[in-house]
């Protein structure tokens, strides 16, 4: 599996490198900007990217522009986006397409190499991988007193926070100790409030969510 690295910041570029390399990826391009990421992005080749959000000049938000670039560009392309931060507006615009493939983690929040590279491998074949911080964000934007999100159950929306993570039915249940079946009516009643279709299909199922907090 091939990737392709933006990431400013010496040290922890090599470190992906090195970490990536160790658990059989191969590093394509590993950049420091946004313009050389893209570069490498258009020789093709490349099944998923991993982007820091702030990169130069300016260091507020070229990671994640270049990013959306990347996407507009090669449509589908899985990414991957490495931050301290979370971006919202930006965040937004990377799940709307609700095409999946993508990922949001915060760099102090990742413990070891296989939550890491497990994170990678998930985006790369076209699943999720977001941090619990973003899910509040974007959930927060989303909560009105008046607004569906805000007509869910605390249960539900620990239900949903997960579903957006990209875990199954059996993950979620096991994290809240309940069963599958009452995971399984708890997102039924979710479906329902938000307006999304139901489905049994997991993946179907967080691209409906994602592209909700997209909005």
């Amino acid at each position: 599996m091939r990737v392709v690295i933006a990431e400013d910041l010496f040290l922890l570029r090599e470190g992906l490198i090195r970490l990536l390399e160790a658990y059989g990826f191969e590093v394509a391009a590993a950049t420091d900007n946004g313009e050389d990421f893209l570069a490498a992005v258009r020789k093709g080749g490349c099944d998923v990217a991993v982007v820091d959000v702030r990169l130069p000049p300016t260091f507020t938000d070229e990671g994640l522009r270049a990013a959306l670039t990347a996407r507009a560009e090669v449509p589908g392309l899985p990414v991957l986006v490495v931050s301290q931060y979370v971006e919202q507006l930006y965040a937004r615009e990377l799940l709307a397409d609700g095409a999946g493939a993508v990922g949001y983690l915060l760099k102090d929040r990742v413990l070891d190499g296989a939550q890491f590279t497990d994170a990678v491998t998930r985006v790369a074949r076209g699943g999720t991988a977001m941090d619990p911080e973003v899910i509040a964000r974007l959930l927060a934007r989303n909560t009105t007193p008046e607004g569906p999100v805000g007509t869910l159950s605390p249960r539900e929306r620990e239900v949903l926070e997960l579903m957006a993570e990209g875990r199954s039915n059996a993950a979620i249940a096991a994290r809240l100790v309940i069963t599958e079946r009452a995971v399984a009516k708890h997102t039924a009643s979710i479906f329902g409030k938000l307006g999304l279709q139901p489905s049994d299909d997991d993946n179907r199922r967080v691209l409906a969510v994602l592209a909700y907090l997209g909005r």
